[in-house]
């Protein structure tokens, strides 16, 4: 029996350079929160950084922006309960459900890589020029938008086919 021929791309997939970038810029923004005098900040916390609203948000809702499960997104909170950065208290629409917000700590925390996602900006459009960050930037949300269009279009066929 003959093994099957994977097809291989002739250059680095799409999906392999956005990975890649994606672990540069998460790796970055520990580093130089580190830098910044918070070396409580750890790689998972980004999932939250990336989702928490100043006013606060519900785990289950944060969890699903990011992609991963309400179990998993609740020890990360948890743990960064332990640090000071995040405080939980009851919902005001929903007294059964927990509200996550930033402490006073976490704000300074939260401020600090908002700052440094800023400066990254800057210094991108400085080392491509603006209109070719802009072009970049451009692209990946177009992809975005693409593969959720192409999503949805595969649910509706799907549901019509039922």
């Amino acid at each position: 029996m003959s093994r099957a021929e994977l097809p291989r791309p002739d250059r680095k997939p799409l999906i392999a350079l956005v990975e890649r970038a994606n672990r540069a810029l998460q790796a970055d923004m520990v580093r130089t929160a580190h830098l910044r005098g918070h070396p409580e900040v750890k790689p998972a916390h980004n999932s939250v950084f990336g989702t928490l609203s100043r006013d606060g948000s519900r785990a289950s809702d944060m969890a699903e922006r990011v992609g991963i499960t309400r179990q998993s997104m609740g020890e990360v909170i948890r743990d960064m309960v332990g640090l000071g950065i995040l405080e939980m208290r009851p919902d005001p629409e929903d007294r059964r459900a927990k509200l996550v917000t930033y402490s006073e700590h976490g704000l300074e925390v939260a401020a600090d890589g908002y700052g440094h996602l800023v400066e990254l900006e800057q210094r991108f459009a400085a080392e491509f020029g603006a209109a070719e960050y802009d072009i970049a930037r451009d692209v990946l949300s177009r992809v975005v938008d693409l593969l959720d269009a192409w999503a949805a279009e595969e649910a509706g066929a799907a549901a019509v086919g039922e």
